[in-house]
C-alpha cells in the first residue's frame, strides 16, 4: 500500500515521501496516528506541485550555492526539546526538522534529502550537520540540541575538568618525595656539630 509520510518515521522515511509499506502496517500504525495518509492522485499531485516551488528556492548553480554555503556557515540553528536527566531527548530532531528551521529562521531553502544526518540525533549537544548545496559544495550548518527551559554547559567545561584531574595527580604523588629526603638531610648536619667541637678543642694551645 502507498502512502504519503506526515512526520519523520524511523526506518520508513521523511515527512512527504512516498513509501510502500505493508496494508496491517498503514492501517493499524500510521494512519491512526496521523503519521501517514493514502497517497491517492489528487494529493500527489499536490505534492509534486509543492515540490516544484520549493524547487525554485534551491541553488540552481554553483554560484548561487556558494552564496547559500556562505550563509549557511555562519548560520546555527537551536532546538529546545524534551530531555530526561542523561540528556536523551524524549523525541528527535530529523532532517526534516533541519530542514524547515533553516527556512524558518533565514528563508533558505535545501532539500531534507541533502541533509546528511543518516540517523536521528536524539541527544542534547552541539552538531555539525553536511548540507549538500549542489556538486561538490557543501556547507556545515551549526545545530545546538538544547534541553526544554535549560542551556548547554560551555564547551571548555568538560575539556578543562579532565586536564585538571590529571595534574592533581603527580602533584599528590610528589609531594611525599621531599619530605623522604629531608630526613636524610638533617643527618649531615648533626655529623657536622661533633667536627666543630674537634676544631675547638686545637684552639686553646696557641692561645698559651
Amino acid at each position: 500500500m502507498d502512502v504519503i509520510l506526515l512526520q519523520d518515521v524511523e526506518k520508513v522515511g521523511l515527512k512527504g515521501d512516498v513509501v510502500s509499506v505493508a496494508r496491517g502496517y498503514a492501517r493499524n500504525y500510521l494512519l491512526p496516528r496521523r503519521l501517514a495518509e493514502p497517497a491517492t492522485p489528487g494529493r500527489l499531485g499536490e505534492l509534486q506541485r509543492r515540490d516544484e516551488l520549493r524547487a525554485r528556492h534551491e541553488a540552481q548553480t554553483v554560484e548561487q550555492a556558494r552564496e547559500v554555503a556562505d550563509v549557511l556557515e555562519q548560520t546555527e540553528l537551536r532546538f529546545e526539546v524534551k530531555a530526561g536527566p542523561t540528556g536523551s531527548l524524549f523525541g528527535s530532531v530529523t532532517a526534516t526538522d533541519v530542514a524547515e528551521e533553516l527556512w524558518r529562521s533565514g528563508r533558505v531553502r535545501v532539500d531534507r534529502r541533502k541533509i546528511d544526518l543518516a540517523d536521528p540525533i536524539k541527544r542534547i549537544g552541539r552538531y555539525a550537520i553536511p548540507v549538500e548545496l549542489f556538486t561538490d559544495v557543501t556547507a556545515e550548518v551549526r545545530t545546538l540540541v538544547i534541553p526544554e527551559g535549560g542551556e548547554l554547559p560551555p564547551e571548555e567545561e568538560a575539556p578543562a575538568a579532565e586536564e585538571e584531574a590529571p595534574a592533581e595527580a603527580p602533584e599528590g604523588e610528589a609531594a611525599p618525595e621531599p619530605e623522604a629526603e629531608s630526613e636524610p638531610a638533617a643527618e649531615p648536619e648533626a655529623e657536622a656539630e661533633p667536627a666543630a667541637e674537634a676544631q675547638t678543642e686545637p684552639e686553646p694551645p696557641p692561645a698559651e
